[in-house]
């Protein structure tokens, strides 16, 4: 039984599942994007989220770490280069799994998984930031703001009224 076993053993013995999820991340950083089943998706994203997160930090240390989980040089350096810029700020999440469907031969469920920042399609439809606001009453939204304007101009109009009738 597995109880409280939280990692998906993807039908493998773990040098082969460290192989594949070690090949599987040096194509996703060399080629942003790849397709893949569900399962070796997620099983993917919590290998290589990690690597992303320490690749910010371009010291030997830290090379040296992602080299032993990769083994290859090139997606190392692009990954410290090119990726490892793009997510200097975002705090974590740096893929996205979409699901395509089923696979015809066998009905497993499909997928690509991407770095979330080298999707160009995705970055030109978003719409621009909205100003965030609290749910404690931060700012007032605009027809709020207005209605609230116009009944102090009413009141200030009033004040006057009565000052000059004085």
């Amino acid at each position: 039984m597995r109880h409280g076993d939280k990692i998906n053993n993807l039908g493998r013995k773990s040098a082969h599942r460290k192989a594949m999820l070690s090949n599987m991340a040096c194509s996703l950083i060399l080629h942003k994007r790849i397709n893949t089943t569900l399962a070796k998706a997620k099983a993917l994203r919590t290998y290589v989220e990690p690597l992303i997160t320490k690749s910010k930090d371009d010291s030997t240390h830290s090379r040296r770490t992602v080299f032993a989980y990769l083994g290859n040089k090139e997606a190392v350096s692009m990954l410290f280069k090119d990726v490892a810029a793009k997510v200097a700020d975002r705090p974590g999440g740096y893929t996205r799994i979409l699901k395509t469907g089923a696979r015809a031969g066998d009905n497993a469920d499909m997928c690509f998984i991407e770095l979330v920042d080298f999707n160009e399609n995705m970055l030109a439809a978003k719409a621009p930031a909205k100003a965030k606001t609290s749910r404690r009453g931060g700012k007032k939204k605009a027809t709020e703001a207005k209605a609230t304007d116009k009944t102090e101009d009413k009141k200030e109009e009033s004040a006057d009224d009565n000052s000059k009738s004085e």
